[in-house]
C-alpha cells in the first residue's frame, strides 16, 4: 500500500546494504531513493544509516526503526488477509524458508493443494538450511521455516517437530537392496556420495561415526540433494537422505532402505515461526495445513 512505501524502502536498503543496490531492486532512481531516506532521517532527527565507503549500515536508531517497520508490514499483510476473508476470497502471500528436502515432493504437493482452494494466494520458497532459516524468520524474509537439524533456535517458536530416519538411496541392482534395515557399516563398505558438512544429514553421520572406528570417505560431495540422488542411481553407489526428500514409494530406478537408528539416530525437522509474531492469515492457514499433514504421515512431537 502506498503509505507504507517509505517503510518498505528502508527495509530494502537495510537488506541490500547499499542504496544503489536497493534502488535497482526497487526499480527506482538511486538519487530519489536517497532523498527519501534523508527526508525520513530529518523527520526523525537522527541518521537511520551510517554511510560507509562500500555502502550503508543501520545505525542504532535504524535498528529500532527497522524492527518497527517489519512489524508494520507484517501486520498489514495480516489485515489484508482478514479483509479478503470477509469477502470469501482469500488473498495474501506466504514466504517459506526450508531445507532442500522440502523442495522435490512435499512443498510442491502442499502448495498446489492450498492454491487450488485459494488461487489468490502467492508463495515464495527459499532454500535456507539450518542457521540461515532462522535468520530468514528474524528479518521477516520468511513467515514459516521448515528446517532439518537447525544449529540454534533462540528466535524460533517451535510449532511441530517431525522425526526423520536417515535412509540409504540405492539403484535397484545395488547389492544392499536385498537387505532390510541397513547398518551404517554396511553402507560404508561401498562407494558413497554425501551432502557437504553444513547440512543436517551429514552432521548426523559425522556424529555417528565419531562414536565408532568408522570413517566417512565420500567419493562425491555436493550441496544438492537432487544431484546426489540422481548420481547414486547413475553410478550405482550409496547416498543418504531423509524420507521427506524422497519419493513416498520405491520407483523403477530408486530404492530406499532405512539405516538402523542404533547407528544413526533419527534426525528432526523443525517447523516454526518467529517468536512473538502473529502470522498473516494466508501463512497461518497454510501452516495449519502442513502441520496436519505432518502429523498424519510422520512421528511428530
Amino acid at each position: 500500500m502506498r503509505h507504507l512505501l517509505p517503510l518498505r524502502y528502508i527495509e530494502v536498503v537495510a537488506t541490500a546494504g547499499s542504496i544503489r543496490k536497493a534502488a535497482e531492486n526497487l526499480s527506482i532512481n538511486s538519487t530519489a531513493l536517497n532523498r527519501r531516506i534523508l527526508a525520513m532521517e530529518k523527520d526523525l532527527g537522527v541518521p537511520i544509516f551510517e554511510r560507509l565507503p562500500g555502502g550503508v549500515r543501520l545505525s542504532a536508531a535504524g535498528e529500532i526503526l527497522l524492527h518497527h517497520i517489519r512489524q508494520q508490514l507484517g501486520d498489514m499483510e495480516r489485515v489484508k488477509g482478514m479483509i479478503a476473508d470477509l469477502s470469501g476470497e482469500r488473498r495474501g502471500h506466504v514466504a517459506i524458508a526450508c531445507s532442500q528436502a522440502m523442495l522435490p515432493y512435499f512443498l510442491p504437493e502442499q502448495i498446489s493443494v492450498y492454491r487450488r482452494a485459494h488461487p489468490g494466494v502467492t508463495f515464495s520458497v527459499y532454500v535456507r538450511d539450518r542457521e540461515a532459516a532462522e535468520q530468514a524468520l528474524t528479518t521477516r524474509e520468511a513467515d514459516i521455516a521448515l528446517v532439518f537439524e537447525p544449529v540454534r533456535m533462540s528466535d524460533l517458536q517451535l510449532l511441530l517437530a517431525v522425526r526423520q530416519r536417515v535412509e540409504a538411496v540405492l539403484h535397484p541392482e545395488h547389492p544392499l537392496v536385498s537387505a532390510g534395515m541397513l547398518r551404517l557399516r554396511d553402507c560404508l563398505r561401498f562407494p558413497i556420495a554425501l551432502p557437504i558438512a553444513t547440512y543436517g544429514v551429514r552432521h548426523l553421520l559425522e556424529t555417528a561415526t565419531r562414536r565408532s572406528s568408522q570413517k566417512l570417505q565420500p567419493v562425491v560431495e555436493s550441496d544438492s540433494f537432487e544431484f546426489l540422488r540422481h548420481y547414486a542411481v547413475a553410478e550405482n553407489i550409496v547416498t543418504l537422505q531423509i524420507p521427506l526428500g524422497l519419493p513416498s514409494v520405491d520407483t523403477p530406478d530408486l530404492v530406499r532402505r532405512s539405516i538402523d537408528p542404533r547407528d544413526v539416530p533419527d534426525g528432526v525437522l523443525y517447523v516454526g515461526q518467529l517468536k512473538g509474531r502473529t502470522l498473516p492469515v494466508a501463512a497461518a492457514r497454510f501452516c495449519d495445513q502442513i502441520l496436519s499433514v505432518f502429523s498424519e504421515r510422520y512421528d511428530c512431537f
